[in-house]
């Protein structure tokens, strides 16, 4: 299914339809003062004429050549012909490149567990913010107690967001203080710059660098670059615009802090952070066309070995964006992971297979250091990864 194809078609009717349109309104807009014009005419007309029915007919001979001339029928129909075939030709790009038959690679023997596909979907949709439309399906699918789970971590993600947007940062960093641990503690310092330069940009130097003495000495020793720039900023507060710190102002920080926070609020919930229902269609969509050719191959005499098949017989191409590590090597052991010796994430985000972390926590009894970084962590708190 070429989509870029399809897309260029749909380009090139959507700009045949605007030049159509506004060749259309251009028409009505002259035609409208050329009346307007006239009937100025007739009324100035029938104040002073003495003979105001010959006037009032050239007037109107005048009006009828000049709507001829600005609406002219020829010009109005080549514009709807092209735009006519823009569309025909993208009927026929849709008919080229899609497959209505998306039927045939479907696989009968297939189970699906349909209170699992609909808790997906109910997730899918609270993972968005469509709370109430999660709400309904999840009562359409007599689901509620489930659903309501899902819900409620996403709900409050998405206050926290919704303050942000309203330029309160403190749901946030309640969130990260309460919740983050050593791996968000970038995360936490984003959140503090951002609060104290929303202080300089009001005019509140002494209320920043009261917050900065507040809030800034526990980073000082691993982001000390960063503790640095915002100091120099106090000397910039009157003109941080021209400051070598302006882009410290960037709106786009607001947007990476938010989306870098989801992602610790999913990371901290065991849950990716795209949404596993958009990932699988995406994917399938790129499938379908390998997998209705397959489909065709093995329709005549072979339905059997199609609907039996555990493993494709042939590779499918995805894009980068989806593909993913399905096997993970321990940096300790420098073996791969397996289903006895899954991977285990770290508070640190750093990952390690099970024995490992066995063997480093002494038999699960006590604190080890990460072999990546300098954090520590607890048999306890270590969560395992499914590849």
């Amino acid at each position: 299914m070429e989509l870029g194809a399809l897309n260029d078609a749909f380009d090139r009717v959507t700009k045949k339809q605007k030049l159509s349109s506004s060749k259309v309104q251009e028409m009505i807009h002259r035609v409208g003062a050329e009346i307007e014009t006239a009937l100025q005419k007739l009324q100035a007309v029938s104040d002073v004429s003495d003979s105001p029915d010959l006037d009032v007919q050239a007037i109107l001979r005048e009006l009828n050549r000049a709507t001829s001339e600005i609406s002219s029928l020829t010009q109005m129909e080549v514009s709807q012909k092209e735009l006519a075939s823009a569309l025909n030709k993208y009927a026929k790009a849709i008919d080229k490149h899609t497959n209505p038959e998306i039927s045939k690679a479907y696989r009968s023997s297939a189970n699906f567990d349909h209170r699992i596909v609909n808790q997906i979907i109910a997730g899918h949709l609270y993972r968005n913010g469509l709370f109430d439309l999660g709400d309904s399906f999840a009562g359409e699918a007599q689901d509620l107690a489930a659903s309501a789970a899902l819900k409620a971590p996403f709900l409050e993600l998405y206050t926290i967001l919704e303050a942000m947007r309203a330029g309160n940062l403190g749901p946030a960093l309640d969130w990260v203080q309460t919740h983050g641990g050593p791996s968000a503690a970038g995360l936490e310092l984003k959140l503090h710059s951002l609060q104290f330069i929303e202080m300089l940009k009001k005019g509140d130097r002494l209320g920043a660098l009261g917050y900065a003495r507040a809030h800034l000495p526990p980073f000082a020793v691993q982001h000390l670059a960063e503790v640095q720039r915002l100091m120099a900023c106090l000397l910039w507060a009157d003109r941080l615009s021209v400051s070598p710190y302006a882009e410290l102002l960037s709106p786009a920080l607001w947007d990476t802090a938010a989306d870098e926070l989801a992602r610790e609020f999913c990371r901290q919930l065991g849950q990716p952070r795209e949404s596993p229902l958009a990932v699988a269609v995406a994917a399938g969509a790129q499938a379908l066309p390998t997998l209705l050719k397959l489909a065709g191959v093995m329709a005549t005499g072979r339905r059997q070995e199609w609907e039996a098949m555990r493993q494709l017989p042939v590779a499918v191409e995805l894009g980068r964006e989806l593909q993913f590590h399905s096997v993970f090597v321990c940096p300790v052991a420098r073996e791969p992971a397996g289903e006895e010796n899954p991977p285990m994430l770290m508070p640190c985000g750093h990952a390690l297979c099970r024995q490992s972390m066995v063997k480093l926590s002494k038999g699960s009894s006590r604190a080890f250091k990460c072999p990546y970084c300098p954090a520590e962590a607890t048999a306890a708190q270590c969560r395992q990864l499914h590849l």
